[in-house]
C-alpha cells in the first residue's frame, strides 16, 4: 500500500486545473514531505491565513502573470476546523477545483485526538505500523498505547528496572524527540503501576528534558563516588566490584542502602528520586560521552580525579582545564565527523547539528587551540568545515523553500515566531489571549549560535536561577537585518513587505499591526530598538534600561519587542575574527546588561523569549564588484539587484557566487550571494559579516529563558518546550 504521503500527492496533477482550493483542517499539505512533493510537481502553494497578505501574494504573484498568459499551477490551503471551502472568497470558489484531506480518513481505525496531537513527521511510522498490524477499532487508550509502542518505540509494560527508563528517556531526550503531552499522561499512568517507580520524579523528567538533565547531573557526583572506593583509592570500571547491582539500579551491602564510601547528597537534591543511578549499564552508557562533549551535563571535581580519567567517565571529570577542553574537542571533532546531516535530512537534523558544531566553534576560538599548540586540531576544523558547508549548502537549495509554510506551532523560521508566540498566550479554553499573559521577544540583532552559548555561560553565572529552553530555527536568505529581522516582527514572509524590504523602519507598526490581528489593541504592544548598553557613568543603574523600565510601566502593556543590537555594532567593528567576536560578547555579557534586563522582565510578570535574526562568519575578500550605483544593497557577503541582468553581469565576474532565486521575496530581489566563506570585499580584507548561506549565518537561537526557584544541577537543555525538532 501506498504511503500516507502517496495518498495525497496522487491528486496533484500538473496543468489539471490553475486553481487547486484545499481543505486541510489538520495541516497536512504543510509537512516537509508532502510541500516538497507538490512543489516537485510544479505546484507553488499559498494558505489561506490573513485575508488581506493572501490577496496581495495572489494578485500580484498569479492572478498577473495568468493575465500575460502564463501557466502557473496554484494551491490554496484552508486552514479551519472544519473542511468547509465556503470561507474562501468567492472568485476563488468559482475558478478552482476543490480537494479535501483529514486524518480521520488516512487512520480511521485509531482515537482522532491522540493521532492528531502528534508531529506530522511522526505520521510515516504510525501509517507503517497501521499497514503491517491491521488493528481493529481503538480506543483512546489502545490508540496511546499502540503509537508508544509503534512510534516511537516505548513499551511501558516492558520498563521493569532503571536501566530501560533511562535509556528510553536519554533517547527521546537526546534527540530532541517531542512526544504530546495525553501519551506522556499515559506512559506516567502505566509506570506509576510499578511499585520501583513510586519516588521518580516521573512527571517532571519524562516531559521535560531539562528536567531530566538536571537529574542525571545531581546524580552524577554519587555515582563517581560509588566508582571510587576512598580506603584504598583504587578504581573499578565494574559496578559489581563496588556492591552494585547493575540490572536493578540498586545499592547492597550497607545499612544505608549504598557501598561504602558514596557520600549521601540527599538534602542537595532539587528533584527527588533514587540515590544512585545505573549510568555503567551499557544501555546508558552509550550515551554518556555526547552528553558531557555537547555540555548536556557538566564535569564535576573528584578528589579522586586522575584515577578516574582514565576510566570510561573521562568525558564528566574534571581535571585541568586545559585538559578538559582539548579532550572534549577532540571527542566532539570525532563525533561530528561521523554525523553530518545528509542532504535527503529532515530540518530538525540539520537544526540539532547546528547546536553541536556551535559548541565546537566556541572550543576552538579558544587561545590554546589558535597557539601552534593546537595546529593539529586547527587543520581537522578546517576540513571538517568545508566539509559541513559543502553539504549544508546542497541541503538548503533543495530544501529550503519548503521550511517557509511549515506550521508555526513548531517554529522553524524566524516568521513563525510571532504566530508561536500568540498561541503561547492563547487561553486553554479558547481561542482568545489569556488577559493576564504577558511576552517578551528579545531580538538579539546577529547573535549566531555559538555566540549565543557564550552569552548563556555568562548568564548563568552572573544569575544562577536562570534556566534556558534552547532551540534553534532558520534565518531568511539573504541573511540581513533587513530581511531577516523584519520578517520576524512582521510574522510574514518578505514578500509581504516589499516596500519596506531594504529598511527596518516599518518594524514597529509591523509587529503591533500582527498583534492587532490577533485581538489586542495598540496599547497592549511595544517596540523598542537600539538597546544594550548601561550607563557610561555607572554600570550598575542608567543607560538603555531606563528606557525598557519606562515602557514596561505601561498598566497595559501585553506584548514588547525589543531590539538588543549591541552584537551586530560588536560584530562590525570587528577585526580580531571568530575568536575576537567571543571575547566581545563575554565582555558585554558580563557588564550585566542582558542579566538585568531578563531580570526586570520577569520581576514584571513576563514570558521571556532570545532570538537572532542571523549568525555571522569571519570571511575573506574575493574583490569589489564595480557595479557602480546599480545594485539596491551592497553588503559584504550579498550583493541584491532588480534586474537580473546586472546580476549576471556581475555573476560573469564572480562565477562561484551564488544566484539566489527569490524565495518568499518579491519577485524584484534578486541576490547573488558571495561564494564559501568570501566577502565582496578587497582580497587582503578579512572580517566578520553576515549575508550569505553557511550554517553559522542561516541557523540562530530561539530560546526561553525563565527563571527558577533554586538552580538545577544542571541549567541547559535542547528541548520539545518550543514544540522540539523533528529528527
Amino acid at each position: 500500500m501506498d504511503r500516507w504521503r502517496d495518498l495525497i500527492l496522487r491528486e496533484f496533477t500538473p496543468q489539471v486545473a490553475r486553481l487547486t482550493l484545499v481543505a486541510d483542517p489538520d495541516g497536512l499539505l504543510l509537512e516537509e514531505g508532502v510541500l516538497e512533493g507538490i512543489r516537485e510537481r510544479g505546484f507553488e502553494l499559498i494558505p489561506f491565513e490573513d485575508h488581506v497578505a493572501f490577496r496581495y501574494a495572489y494578485e500580484s504573484k498569479f492572478r498577473s502573470r495568468w493575465d500575460r498568459g502564463e501557466e502557473t499551477d496554484l494551491v490554496v490551503v484552508l486552514r479551519s476546523s472544519s473542511s468547509d471551502l465556503d470561507a474562501l472568497p468567492y472568485d476563488l470558489l468559482q475558478a478552482g477545483r476543490k480537494l479535501s484531506f483529514n486524518l480521520g480518513d488516512l487512520f480511521p481505525n485509531l482515537s482522532y485526538p491522540v493521532v492528531a496531537a502528534l508531529d506530522r513527521a511522526d505520521l510515516d511510522a504510525l501509517f507503517d505500523a497501521q499497514t503491517k498490524h491491521a488493528p481493529g477499532q481503538l480506543g483512546d487508550n489502545a490508540t496511546k498505547e499502540f503509537v508508544l509502542r509503534h512510534v516511537f518505540e516505548i513499551a511501558p509494560e516492558l520498563i521493569k528496572q532503571p536501566s530501560d527508563l533511562l535509556r528510553v528517556l536519554l533517547r527521546r531526550h537526546y534527540r530532541g524527540q517531542r512526544i504530546p503531552a495525553i501519551l506522556d499522561e499515559r506512559f506516567i499512568q502505566v509506570l506509576r503501576q510499578n511499585g520501583l517507580f513510586e519516588d521518580w520524579p516521573l512527571e517532571a523528567i519524562i516531559p521535560d528534558a531539562q528536567a531530566f538533565f538536571a537529574f542525571l547531573q545531581e546524580r552524577w557526583p554519587v555515582f563517581l563516588d560509588s566508582l571510587a572506593k576512598p580506603k584504598d583509592d583504587a578504581v573499578y570500571d565494574d559496578a559489581a566490584d563496588y556492591g552494585f547491582d547493575q540490572s536493578a539500579g540498586q545499592q547492597i551491602g550497607t545499612a544505608e542502602g549504598r557501598p561504602e564510601g558514596v557520600r549521601a547528597r540527599d538534602g542537595e537534591y532539587q528533584l527527588p528520586g533514587p540515590t544512585l543511578l545505573p549510568f555503567d549499564h551499557h544501555d546508558v552508557r552509550i550515551y554518556i560521552d555526547n552528553l558531557f562533549l555537547e555540555g548536556l551535563l557538566q564535569p564535576v571535581p573528584h578528589e579522586q580525579s586522575q584515577a578516574l580519567a582514565k576510566t570510561w567517565v573521562a568525558y564528566g571529570i574534571k581535571v585541568s582545564p586545559v585538559e578538559n577542553r582539548r579532550r572534549r574537542m577532540e571527542g566532539l571533532l570525532d563525533s561530528i565527523e561521523k554525523t553530518i546531516p545528509t542532504v535527503e535530512a529532515r530540518h530538525g537534523e540539520w537544526l540539532h547539528f547546528a547546536y553541536r558544531w556551535a559548541q565546537l566553534k566556541v572550543l576552538s576560538a579558544e587561545d590554546w587551540v589558535m597557539s601552534e599548540e593546537g595546529n593539529d586540531l586547527q587543520a581537522r576544523i578546517e576540513h571538517l568545515m568545508t566539509q559541513v558547508d559543502s553539504r549544508f549548502l546542497e541541503w538548503v537549495v533543495q530544501h529550503y523553500a519548503n521550511l517557509i509554510n511549515l506550521p508555526a506551532t513548531n517554529p522553524v523560521m524566524l516568521h513563525h515566531l510571532p504566530r508561536f508566540f500568540a498561541h503561547s498566550l492563547l487561553s486553554t479554553q479558547s481561542s482568545s489571549l489569556r488577559p493576564s499573559g504577558k511576552l517578551a521577544f528579545l531580538m538579539v540583532d546577529g547573535l549566531a549560535l555559538d555566540q549565543w552559548i557564550v552569552l548563556r555561560e555568562v548568564l548563568g553565572e552572573l544569575d544562577s536561577k536562570l534556566r534556558f529552553r534552547e532551540n534553534a530555527v532558520f534565518a531568511w536568505i539573504p541573511t540581513i537585518t533587513s530581511v531577516s529581522r523584519q520578517a520576524a516582527f512582521a510574522g510574514k514572509p518578505p514578500i509581504y513587505f516589499p516596500a519596506s524590504i531594504h529598511t527596518t523602519d516599518k518594524e514597529p507598526g509591523l509587529w503591533t499591526q500582527f498583534w492587532v490581528d490577533q485581538g489586542l489593541t495598540q496599547h497592549e504592544v511595544a517596540y523598542v530598538k537600539g538597546l544594550g548598553d548601561l550607563s557610561p557613568c555607572d554600570a550598575q543603574a542608567g543607560g538603555d534600561m531606563d528606557e525598557v523600565s519606562e515602557c514596561l510601566s505601561r498598566p497595559r502593556l501585553r506584548v514588547v519587542g525589543l531590539v538588543i543590537d549591541k552584537v551586530d555594532r560588536i560584530m562590525h567593528g570587528m577585526e580580531l575574527g571568530a575568536a575576537g567576536m567571543h571575547n566581545q560578547v563575554r565582555q558585554w555579557a558580563r557588564q550585566g546588561f542582558m542579566r538585568d534586563l531578563v531580570g526586570l522582565l520577569h520581576d514584571r510578570g513576563f514570558q521571556v523569549y532570545l532570538a537572532s535574526d542571523h549568525g555571522n562568519i569571519e570571511a575573506r575578500g574575493v574583490g569589489r564588484p564595480a557595479e557602480g550605483a546599480v545594485a539596491d544593497l551592497r553588503g559584504e557577503r550579498v550583493r541584491v539587484y532588480s534586474d537580473p541582468r546586472l546580476r549576471a553581469q556581475i555573476k560573469e565576474r564572480f562565477p562561484d557566487a551564488l544566484e539566489w532565486p527569490p524565495i518568499g521575496l518579491p519577485e524584484d530581489y534578486l541576490p547573488l550571494l558571495a561564494p564559501g566563506r568570501s566577502a565582496f570585499v578587497r582580497e587582503s580584507e578579512r572580517l566578520v559579516g553576515h549575508g550569505g548561506i553557511s550554517l553559522e549565518e542561516l541557523v540562530v537561537p530561539l530560546v526561553q529563558i525563565e527563571r527558577a526557584s533554586a538552580r538545577p544541577a544542571s541549567s541547559v537543555s535542547r528541548q520539545d518546550a518550543m514544540g522540539g525538532n523533528d529528527s
